[in-house]
C-alpha cells in the first residue's frame, strides 16, 4: 500500500466537480480536435482491414462518455464499409453521459444501419456480464479513449479486451503520452497524487512496456495537443483550481495541499519538461498517445 503525503480525496468522488472540470478542460485543450484529425486521417486505414467481408460489423466502445468521438468513428468506419450493418455495443458506468449519447443518437441523421446495446457499467462489470453472456463471441473493433485511468488493473482490462477481438479486428486504445506534460507529472509526484484504488498515472509509455514485456505488437502514434493553464498560477483563481483539481485528480487541490507539495506542483507545470510560454501563456503539453493492437 503506499503512503500518501495527505489523505486527498480523488476528483471521481465528486463527480459535480470532476464534470465541470473536465469540460473546462476540453474547453481549454485542443484534445478533442487532435483526436478528432487523427479519426478522419489516420484512422480510416486502420479501419480498412477489418471485418473480413461479413456484412455485420460488432464494434464496442469502452467508456464512451457522450458519445461525440464514437460517432465520428463509427462514420468513418460507415464511409469505409457503406454496405455494412454495425452492432454497436456502448459500455458507461454514468447515466448523465448515457443520456447525452442517447440524445446525440437520436438528433444524428445517417445512422439507421447502427443498432445501438446500452450498457451502463463499469469496464469490469461488462468484463463478468460479457463472459456470463456472451463467452466466446468475438468483436471486430473495440476502442478504449482516455479510460484506462478509472480501472484497477489496466493490463488485466486491456488483455481482456484484446481477447474479445476477431482475427482481423483491431483495439485502439488513447491515453495521454508517456512524452506529454502528464507524464512528466504523474512519474515525479506518483507517491502523492495518484490514487491506490483506480490506477490514475496510466500513460501510453506504461500500456507499450506490458506489450514489450508480453510480445504483443502494436503501432504506436503520437497526436500533439496542448492545454492553456495560465490561471493555475495565480492563487485563488476559480478557473486555475478547477484546472489544477484536474490535473492532479485532487478535490480542491490548492486548498488541500500542502505548501511544498503545491509549490512542487506548480513549479513542475511551469518547468519545460511540462509547457512552454506562448504570448506570455502557460501552455501545457497535452499529448496523446494512441496504441492500435491486433489479437
Amino acid at each position: 500500500m503506499k503512503t500518501m503525503a495527505a489523505p486527498f480525496r480523488s476528483l471521481v468522488e465528486d463527480y459535480p466537480r470532476y464534470l465541470k472540470s473536465f469540460e473546462l478542460f476540453l474547453e481549454r485543450s485542443s484534445e478533442h480536435q487532435c483526436m478528432q484529425d487523427f479519426i478522419h486521417n489516420t484512422l480510416p486505414d486502420i479501419l480498412a482491414s477489418i471485418g473480413g467481408g461479413r456484412s455485420i460489423f460488432n464494434v464496442l466502445g469502452v467508456g464512451s462518455g457522450a458519445g461525440e468521438i464514437d460517432l465520428e468513428m463509427l462514420t468513418q468506419l460507415h464511409l469505409k464499409h457503406p454496405h455494412v450493418k454495425v452492432n454497436n455495443e456502448v459500455v458507461e458506468p454514468s447515466i448523465d453521459m448515457l443520456h447525452k449519447y442517447k440524445v446525440r443518437v437520436s438528433t444524428t441523421p445517417g445512422l439507421d444501419h447502427i443498432n445501438f446495446a446500452w450498457n451502463k457499467m463499469t469496464a469490469s462489470e461488462f468484463e463478468k456480464h460479457w463472459q456470463e453472456k456472451n463467452p466466446g463471441k468475438k468483436m471486430d473493433f473495440i476502442h478504449m479513449i482516455q479510460m484506462l485511468y478509472y480501472v484497477k488493473d489496466p493490463e488485466a482490462t486491456v488483455s481482456f479486451f484484446r481477447s474479445l477481438i476477431e482475427k482481423d479486428g483491431k483495439l485502439l486504445i488513447i491515453l495521454v503520452s508517456g512524452e506529454s506534460g502528464w507524464g512528466k507529472l504523474w512519474m515525479t509526484f506518483k507517491e502523492q497524487l495518484c490514487n491506490t484504488e483506480i490506477s490514475q498515472c496510466v500513460t501510453t509509455g506504461d500500456i507499450k512496456t506490458f506489450f514489450d514485456s508480453e510480445g504483443i505488437p502494436y503501432h504506436n502514434y503520437e497526436l500533439v495537443s496542448q492545454m492553456d493553464i495560465t490561471e493555475c498560477f495565480t492563487e485563488g483563481d476559480p478557473v486555475g483550481e478547477l484546472l489544477l483539481d484536474f490535473l492532479t485528480e485532487v478535490i480542491e487541490f490548492s486548498k488541500n495541499a500542502p505548501e511544498d507539495l503545491k509549490k512542487g506542483v506548480l513549479d513542475l507545470l511551469r518547468h519545460p519538461d511540462c509547457s512552454k510560454e506562448v504570448d506570455g501563456r502557460i501552455i501545457f503539453n497535452n499529448n496523446l498517445g494512441v496504441l492500435v493492437v491486433e489479437p
